[in-house]
């Protein structure tokens, strides 16, 4: 007796969950830099010591980044979409419930173990299969949207009324329909999702001797630690410097980080034509030359709204153009080690550079911080010219 072939679902379907959860994780890593001024004073915290969160976040990603591909491997794609949104709601949810500082903290590391499980869940699935390119550039511009909605979500909350902690509900419950959804992947058995991914044959100690012997793929990992972090840090302090130093009401204060989020998100969907219009390494010149112009606006033009969209504009396109530079700047045999040992080098500047911003401005004040970040695009800007000047001579 035979039965008839059950139809394969549809495989917008998992573009659509993959699309969800990089929104899902851009509102979950965003919210925070409107929110953090409500957690300095809940908590009584400097801008030294808040900075222990964003140690504890990225501590978890760099565990989801070395473990993410043996879980893969031994679990399947779905199961562990499914224990990072589990583990990133639930992180979620302690923040909102969180009665001291340190809960948040070592909470924190979860939050990051969840975003970096998906981020790297779902990297791989869209690479592995999607045979245009335009898919990855559409799924990173799908991170920008959720980086917008997250500060525009907590600024509208806080102005309604609501308490800091009740925001992180209301984010909890956007990444609980993640859950949903992968669960009905794993119930239906969606083949695309439900494949498990054969494990790096690249141990992170081979990465490393590589990467100390190859001066170009070090300062490479060197300029996306930098860029990283310059993202990270107007992320995490542009809005305590808008509201708190400068005194901007906080619905403005916060829509202006939506603002540049915004800008962000645009920069991503034209990345591709700016590719094709203008040179990977020219794009990339173009978007440090608006990134230090607008800084400086930013600095001597505190009342004025345009710097924070053209900043996010400007650094939209750093990190992906550097990354599909990779495989022009070393041979083709070594760029998976040189790749996964600039992503990971680049993963660290998240923590180390607003932990460092964080630790001077509480000496020196807040409006340091876009005079601090002026300085290191004139360091990315100095390393992208060394990078460029290597790639031609070779």
């Amino acid at each position: 007796m035979t039965f008839p072939h059950r139809p394969q679902p549809p495989a917008w379907i998992g573009i659509a969950i993959a699309f969800y959860a990089f929104i899902a994780i851009g509102v979950a890593e965003s919210g925070l830099g409107v929110l953090l001024p409500s957690i300095l004073k809940t908590f009584s915290l400097t801008p030294a010591t808040v900075t222990l969160l964003f140690v504890s976040q990225i501590t978890g990603y760099v565990l989801a980044a070395l473990g993410s591909s043996v879980i893969s491997s031994r679990l399947g794609l779905a199961p562990m979409l499914l224990i990072a949104a589990l583990t990133l709601t639930a992180a979620l949810i302690t923040y909102g419930l969180a009665p001291a500082w340190f809960v948040m903290v070592a909470v924190g590391m979860l939050l990051g173990l969840g975003i970096g499980l998906i981020d790297a869940g779902i990297n791989t699935y869209i690479v592995s299969n999607q045979q245009e390119p335009k898919w990855i550039g559409l799924l990173h511009a799908f991170y920008g949207i959720g980086a917008l909605l997250g500060p525009t979500i907590a600024t509208t909350l806080l102005v309604a009324g609501l308490h800091w902690q009740q925001v992180y509900f209301v984010i909890a419950s956007l990444v609980a329909l993640l859950i949903v959804a992968v669960g009905w992947i794993i119930i239906t058995r969606y083949p695309p999702m439900m494949v498990r991914t054969a494990a790096s044959q690249t141990h992170a100690l081979a990465n490393v001797q590589f990467a100390l012997k190859t001066p170009i793929v070090l300062v490479s990992g060197l300029f996306l630690l930098v860029a990283v972090g310059v993202e990270a840090s107007l992320g995490n302090w542009a809005y305590t410097v808008q509201q708190v130093s400068r005194g901007i009401p906080a619905a403005t204060a916060g829509y202006s980080i939506s603002a540049m989020w915004f800008g962000f998100t645009i920069g991503r969907v034209m990345l591709g034509f700016w590719v094709n219009r203008l040179g990977a390494a020219r794009l990339v010149n173009a978007s440090l030359a608006m990134l230090a112009a607008s800084l400086v606006t930013w600095w001597l033009l505190p009342g004025q709204w345009l710097s924070l969209p053209l900043m996010g504009f400007a650094i939209a396109a750093i990190f992906p153009t550097t990354i599909w530079l990779m495989p022009h700047r070393v041979p083709t045999t070594v760029v998976p080690a040189a790749i996964g040992f600039v992503t990971s080098v680049a993963s660290l500047g998240a923590a180390i550079i607003p932990t460092t911003i964080g630790w001077i401005a509480n000496r020196t004040g807040l409006e340091s911080i876009p005079v601090l970040i002026l300085m290191l695009a004139i360091v990315l800007s100095i390393l992208h010219r060394w990078l460029t000047v290597q790639e031609i001579s070779q």
